[in-house]
């Protein structure tokens, strides 16, 4: 029987514009793709192993045509809005049921400072769960299964008592892996309010 709920936060609670952001960034770098270097230190900025002043002087130092601006811009273009209606539905699970919510997901500073900014509900939407973690605050990301382990440990969670929401398969097996059970959310077509419904066998 489930006892607590892990929920991912972007395309689960936030509706993110992963494909507009992707262009954005390769048409002010003009490039075609990531590089491998590229890949690395975006990974150490959202794990919070960089700060933000490093991750931005990276970008400018091997871009010299960037601004600033433009980078943060694009970086963050892949946020979109958090709908009223999640967020009732979140206050409802924690009003309604006994689970134990917690927040699982991949951020950084930039990105969350500026939901912080432009999502009216953040902070409200925050203390719905019982724990709340992001990456680059918890040096761990997903998928390594180290950030998995730690949620369960700092929680004393029995991983088959829990269901863990994300949209990237990776993520997903990961969690599996330790005998979490999961749902691999498909947000073009499922939306997290039917969560009590789609796993219904599981509650």
């Amino acid at each position: 029987m489930i006892k607590t709920i892990i929920f991912d936060f972007g395309d689960v609670f936030i509706n993110l514009d992963k494909e507009n952001a992707s262009k954005n960034i390769f048409n002010i770098l003009r490039i075609e793709k990531l590089s491998k270097e590229m890949i690395a230190v975006n990974d150490l900025y959202e794990q919070g192993l960089i700060s933000t002043d490093e991750f931005i002087t990276f970008y400018l130092e091997n871009f010299p045509n960037l601004s600033k601006q433009s980078l943060i811009e694009a970086w963050n273009s892949i946020l979109l809005d958090l709908p009223e209606y999640r967020l009732q539905f979140l206050k409802n699970l924690k009003t309604t049921t006994d689970y134990k919510l917690i927040l699982l997901s991949n951020t950084n500073e930039l990105h969350i400072n500026w939901i912080k900014e432009n999502i009216s509900i953040y902070e409200i939407f925050k203390n719905c769960f019982d724990a709340f973690y992001l990456s680059h605050e918890i040096n761990l990301r997903k998928p390594n299964t180290n950030i998995f382990e730690f949620v369960l440990n700092e929680n004393n969670l029995n991983a088959a008592e829990c269901l863990f929401i994300d949209d990237t398969s990776e993520h997903i097996i990961s969690a599996s892996a330790l005998g979490i059970h999961t749902w691999n959310l498909d947000p073009k077509h499922e939306d997290v309010i039917n969560l009590l419904e789609v796993k219904y066998d599981l509650f």
